[in-house]
């Protein structure tokens, strides 16, 4: 508050000054008119020092204290404005407002007197200024006493804090969660098949810890720890699409370097990202769905995160530059060697270049605040047993991994649509074509769309309810040598609805449903359905 204090109380002081020096009863009337601080602290933040009267709109030369103001700008500088160019001469102000103006030319004086420059300072100016410091003694002294305070204990944190450079950021996922229904499977051709989904209650854990270094500023460096006990759900369901997006490869608690990656600034319009270990393209360029792209706080299902084309890193290494000219337009371009050992593999077939990678490029256009559209392609090769198209989005179809190289060609289309400030549509639409490199030639058309809704502050400040609703990745049409076969028979629908419950600005409570209609795209499945409570802690 003491630099609340400092910033604000430049603005009005000054003319007090002068209406003392002439008259010290309008003095003793502006202290009894004072206003408290409080009411002008929304305004604090966007006074300016000016340096000619001129700036001033609501100062005309007709005006009585035109010429008094003018001096206190033109030769002491110590008057401040507000940033629509107004001066708002005839308010009120406390005792410590007008300390503090009194300080700040104080300082002025004392900053001309030091520099040589002490003819600007008439005698008389100074006595005004000698008579003012000992008549607001006292507000002088507590206002600077607080300001030692705040120093002193500005230099305590800065004693203590965790580095200079390096921020430590947490997270901390505590979750309950479990699958009702039918498995996904055709019973009536798959007569062996238990036809109960025999799913327990699991309780899981996710924890991560970042280190964010700094060296210029404008750089970061991420070192991400990792403790996971929290497993997929497609064992249990027989299907991908009930996958949650939190989910990871358990570890068993035990600690593991998830991401290392640098960002800096090339020019002023660059950026540019090189990632070492778990790059992710949904954490490098703009992904169009803000209220559930992540994975602590957004949405609780792998699908309802955001469209599956920015999956294709593969948690790989890799470099994304991000390109924001002036105007409405960013470009996006990336590349990446798929999989957390790929670019590190000497093996032939294998390392940055020579295993599955990912070419990746977007064209985000936003006309206006309320409007983003986004234009997205991905050209991706993957190796023979590391086929994962979509990452582990979608039916088993689009999941399958051939004994063959496979090349895909990925299309997307996503926006963002805000009709007011508490209101956020967002979808997507994707296109996928898949050829396998080596052996009989096979392609297969993959398709998938999706929908989302968010209601910020919905029952209370800082809660969000969300919807979600969309068709996972399905195989439309395939074609085996020469040969086009139907794609799958059906098609499912993904429906998602869940609260974010904001306890506190470090604990997030989020319930929420699932819902998988016609699983694996096959109508002769019943419906899974995944009822899950998240608890997110953040510092």
């Amino acid at each position: 508050m003491t630099k609340l204090f400092w910033n604000v109380l430049k603005v009005s002081p000054v003319i007090a000054a002068t209406l003392l020096s002439a008259n010290s009863a309008l003095a003793n009337e502006v202290n009894q008119q004072a206003t408290s601080v409080a009411q002008l602290s929304q305004e604090a933040n966007s006074i300016g020092q000016v340096t000619s009267v001129s700036q001033f709109s609501d100062v005309q030369p007709t005006d009585w204290a035109f010429q008094s103001l003018q001096s206190l700008v033109e030769r002491y500088g110590c008057v401040a404005g507000y940033p629509n160019g107004t001066f708002r001469g005839n308010r009120a102000l406390s005792r410590y407002e007008f300390a503090a103006g009194l300080n700040a030319c104080l300082d002025r004086v004392n900053e001309l007197i030091a520099t040589a420059t002490a003819d600007m300072v008439s005698k008389e100016d100074l006595a005004t200024l000698q008579r003012l410091q000992e008549e607001f003694s006292a507000e002088l002294a507590t206002l600077r006493g607080r300001v030692d305070a705040l120093e002193a204990r500005t230099a305590e944190l800065e004693a203590n804090q965790f580095s200079t450079t390096t921020k430590l950021r947490g997270e901390a996922i505590f979750s309950v969660s479990q699958a009702f229904g039918d498995k996904q499977a055709d019973q009536d051709n798959n007569p062996n098949n238990n036809p109960n989904l025999d799913s327990n209650i699991t309780f899981s854990n996710r924890v991560r810890l970042s280190l964010e270094s700094s060296f210029m500023g404008t750089d970061v460096l991420q070192t991400r720890l990792q403790a996971a006990n929290i497993g997929q759900n497609d064992t249990e369901t027989n299907t991908n699409m009930t996958r949650l997006g939190y989910d990871t490869t358990s570890t068993n608690n035990s600690v593991s370097v998830d991401k290392l990656n640098y960002a800096f600034n090339f020019g002023e319009k660059i950026r540019v990202r090189i990632d070492a270990v778990g790059g992710e393209l949904n954490e490098n360029v703009n992904v169009f769905n803000p209220d559930f792209r992540s994975s602590g706080t957004g949405a609780l299902s792998r699908y309802g995160r955001f469209s599956p084309i920015y999956r294709l890193a593969g948690d790989g290494a890799g470099i994304t530059v991000n390109v924001n000219p002036q105007g409405p337009l960013t470009l996006s371009a990336a590349y990446f060697a798929r999989g957390r050992n790929q670019a590190a593999d000497p093996a032939i077939g294998e390392g940055l270049f020579d295993g599955s990678s990912t070419i990746f490029g977007q064209l985000a256009f936003k006309p206006n605040k309320a409007l983003n559209l986004g234009f997205t392609y991905a050209q991706s090769y993957q190796t023979a047993g590391d086929v994962n198209l979509l990452g582990g989005t979608g039916s088993a179809a689009v999941n399958n991994n051939p004994a063959v190289p496979v090349e895909s060609n990925n299309y997307g289309l996503q926006f963002t649509f805000n009709p007011s400030a508490k209101i956020t549509l967002g979808g997507w639409a994707g296109y996928t074509t898949a050829n396998t490199v080596t052996g009989p030639a096979q392609s297969a058309d993959i398709w998938y769309w999706a929908a989302t809704l968010g209601l910020k502050d919905l029952g209370r400040e800082g809660n969000t309810l969300g919807i979600i609703f969309g068709q996972p990745p399905k195989v439309t049409g395939r074609e085996v040598a020469g040969t086009s076969v139907n794609g799958e028979p059906s098609t499912s629908y993904h429906l998602e609805g869940l609260y974010k419950m904001k306890v506190s600005d470090n604990i997030l409570i989020t319930p929420g449903l699932l819902v998988i209609f016609n699983p694996e795209h096959n109508d002769k499945n019943d419906t899974i359905y995944v009822g899950t409570l998240r608890t997110t802690f953040s510092f």
